[in-house]
């Protein structure tokens, strides 16, 4: 299974942080606090990813939520690996990563996002950015 990165979890925290904000300003929601918890062990251990398979099931189930509001396909309907690319030029996924998308596990997606978005260099980010939006 794919790992989930600190950052997304930062994300998710933050979502029901706005969704649901601490009634108190100390106590902490149930998806948050599930949330936390793992945010907490992965810094303590220096770990970045959370495995998405062992991930405890009240985190993943607000992770999922949270996945949930995100983008589900970076493609912006340029495929340039129809045309025999390895990359596709319009959303920087790979040949396997765009025919196998609708059988990733969302933790493969997100993982998927990162790099692409990392690498920026796809035309979603740069020349058609507003076919993104």
């Amino acid at each position: 299974m794919a790992g989930i990165h600190i950052t997304d979890i930062e994300a998710a925290i933050n979502h029901w942080r706005d969704k649901s904000p601490s009634p108190d300003g100390v106590s902490l929601p149930q998806p948050t606090r599930a949330l936390a918890e793992v945010y907490a062990l992965m810094v303590f251990f220096h770990e970045v990813e959370a495995d998405e398979a062992t991930l405890p099931a009240a985190a993943h189930e607000a992770w999922l939520a949270w996945y949930d509001t995100t983008p589900d396909t970076p493609c912006i309907a340029i495929c340039s690996t129809s045309q025999g690319d390895e990359v596709c030029k319009g959303c920087g996924r790979l040949f396997d990563e765009v025919q196998r998308w609708t059988e990733m596990s969302p933790g493969e997606k997100r993982a998927t996002w990162r790099r692409i978005t990392i690498e920026d260099d796809a035309w979603r980010f740069n020349r058609y950015a507003e076919r993104a939006r």
